[in-house]
């Protein structure tokens, strides 16, 4: 460990502490940042608050153990899988987690005895920058991970083959176990062994390559989506899920606010309601609320479930199939604006004036209970039952489109008519069909 900074009396800047996690050739954590610069007691609480708000703005990063690094830079100390070995006998691997948006490093594997290790084998090692690269330095070898390749099973004399469908595997491998897989089948396989002699082994069978499903899989393992979750995010998914959701929210469930989205939605991002306004300075205005699911009360910045949501950017929608952004625990459950249950929202309370112009608005943190789910044809279904004069459709359509400067498309006034009407009258909004979710 490096002997104290020399320093001036409080807390070491930013640029003091990355310098010291950049210098240190140990794991740097919390204890050794402060007795690096000499801390006090009171000292050691400001930097905790410190370290956080660093690794909140993205300069550090929290390697398992509490030791710190540059964000996008590799701990001194991490678990590494070797994803190839060169013609000359050179192992390289990458970092087995890696949660920063640039491409992850690959190292140079310094190996004490050459040829010990292979395709698909873990290390704990000690990294070192070297100039523009990275070395690693083996401390342990650990259990063998897997590295997979999606491919398709073909049989040439009594040898089985898998023919990669990655551009990155487009060459073939010799199958030495293919378990119940049978020729034609799209498989997954974890590769083994040292070049030339790299064989795979069949870990999982996905069935007919042409099947609506396989194109799914084949897109995801192509394109490198990411499609599990590790234990440490389904374990935070499942404890935020339980976190009440307090007193201090606006409380709005006595409003039928309702959810419109496509028949076959898998979850429910966002709900509207709308009525006249009773306040005698918006006479023949309308008053209306705009709620999202409140994700950030289960997000947390620097949270496992943030760092992964970060990594995917978005959810991916196949035609049989979701790859979620965030656990279904989240996504299709506590952040979905279900039907008949609390949840937290994000609301905007909106005046619109009686030409159709936005008079004031305010946002809020709300606890919300949908009135119903509805499908477009559904929602549009209810507007054709003309519940309203056409004359207050009409009127309402032609308020808004002048506050636009173009046309309001018919079905779209009706539907602000209808659905504003409908739920200030009935005081809950009806559905005229049930919907599978």
């Amino acid at each position: 460990m490096p002997k104290p900074i020399k320093r001036t009396p409080g807390l070491p800047t930013r640029e003091q502490i990355l310098d010291f996690i950049s210098a240190s050739p140990t794991p740097a954590g919390k204890r050794e940042i402060a007795r690096a610069f000499g801390l006090t007691a009171q000292d050691k609480i400001l930097l905790k608050a410190l370290l956080k708000d660093m690794a909140d703005e993205g300069l550090i990063d929290s390697a398992p153990g509490r030791a710190f690094h540059k964000l996008g830079g590799l701990p001194k100390v991490t678990v590494l899988r070797i994803v190839d070995v060169d013609d000359s006998g050179t192992a390289w691997a990458v970092p087995e987690r890696w949660e920063a948006e640039t491409p992850a490093p690959k190292l140079r594997v310094r190996e004490r005895k050459q040829g010990a290790l292979g395709v698909g084998d873990r290390i704990l090692a000690r990294t070192e920058e070297a100039g523009k690269g990275w070395i690693a330095h083996p401390m342990k070898t650990l259990p063998k991970g897997e590295e997979l390749v999606l491919g398709v099973l073909r049989q040439e004399g009594a040898t089985l083959w898998l023919q990669g469908v990655e551009k990155k595997e487009r060459r073939e491998f010799q199958v030495s176990d293919a378990g119940a897989a049978q020729v034609g089948d799209l498989v997954l396989a974890e590769k083994a062994g040292r070049p030339p002699r790299i064989t795979v082994r069949v870990t999982q069978v996905l069935g007919d390559p042409f099947a609506p499903r396989s194109f799914s899989l084949i897109a995801i393992h192509k394109l490198g989506i990411p499609d599990v979750f590790s234990a440490e995010t389904l374990e935070e998914a499942v404890r935020v899920a339980a976190l009440p959701l307090g007193d201090k929210r606006e409380d709005l469930r006595h409003l039928p606010i309702v959810a419109i989205d496509p028949a076959d939605a898998r979850d429910h991002d966002d709900a509207v309601w709308a009525a006249p306004d009773d306040d005698p300075s918006n006479d023949g205005g309308w008053k209306a609320i705009v709620a999202i699911a409140d994700v950030s009360f289960y997000v947390r910045p620097g949270s496992s479930l943030d760092r992964e949501a970060r990594r995917r950017g978005n959810s991916v929608y196949f035609p049989d199939r979701v790859v979620p952004m965030l656990p279904e625990s989240l996504s299709a459950e506590m952040c979905s604006l279900k039907e008949g249950v609390d949840r937290a929202a994000l609301v905007c309370h909106l005046q619109v004036g009686k030409g159709g112009a936005l008079k004031s608005w305010r946002f809020t943190r709300a606890v919300v209970r949908i009135a119903a789910n509805l499908a477009y044809e559904d929602a549009q279904a209810m507007v054709d039952a003309a519940m309203l004069p056409s004359r207050s459709r009409e009127g309402l359509g032609e308020g808004l489109s002048g506050s636009r400067g173009a046309p309001c498309p018919p079905d779209a006034s009706r539907a602000t008519a209808r659905m504003a009407q409908d739920t200030n009258l009935s005081g809950r909004a009806a559905s005229p069909r049930r919907r599978s979710r």
